[in-house]
């Protein structure tokens, strides 16, 4: 497989929102391998197709230190939410910044799988985030748009 540039914030590609995935077939499923692997490098909970430049909507996540719970949403849309929860965040499309953000502590998301098969899956905590930071880009919305203010490096190391 190949690794994709990572789009910096700036590009227009980023606010655009993405179309649906309506062909479920190889190129889709290289598109999805090299989305695992670029973000596997870049290491990063989370990309979504447009961080690689494709308009369409998909996005693939791994919250595990060792890389064995990988999830890929095609079409996912959130058809539930629990209580709140706040942290820090940063993006892999905007390097060097990192925000306080409130989300969801529990989150399930319905979306169809490569072969075009749906499912549902609920997250909670980082998956939680992850979830709702990913699929946010879907519809061309950053992390920067929903963060209360930006936590400063010596800031994040407090908080540990």
């Amino acid at each position: 497989m190949a690794l994709r540039n990572i789009v910096k914030e700036g590009d227009s590609v980023l606010r655009k929102k993405c179309r649906p995935v309506v062909k479920f077939d190889d190129r889709l499923a290289g598109i999805l391998d090299d989305m695992r692997d670029t973000m596997y490098q870049a290491q990063g909970v989370g990309l979504a197709a447009p961080q690689v430049g494709i308009l369409r909507r998909m996005v693939v996540i791994d919250c595990s230190m060792d890389k064995t719970e990988y999830i890929e949403l095609i079409n996912p849309e959130i058809i539930a939410t629990e209580g709140e929860q706040e942290g820090t965040e940063g993006c892999l499309s905007v390097p060097g910044v990192v925000g306080w953000v409130k989300r969801p502590m529990k989150v399930t998301v319905r979306a169809q799988d490569r072969f075009g098969e749906f499912f549902e899956v609920t997250g909670e905590e980082l998956l939680a985030r992850a979830f709702c930071h990913e699929l946010a880009h879907l519809d061309g919305e950053l992390f920067i748009d929903v963060m209360e203010y930006e936590v400063e490096p010596e800031d994040e190391e407090d908080e540990e």
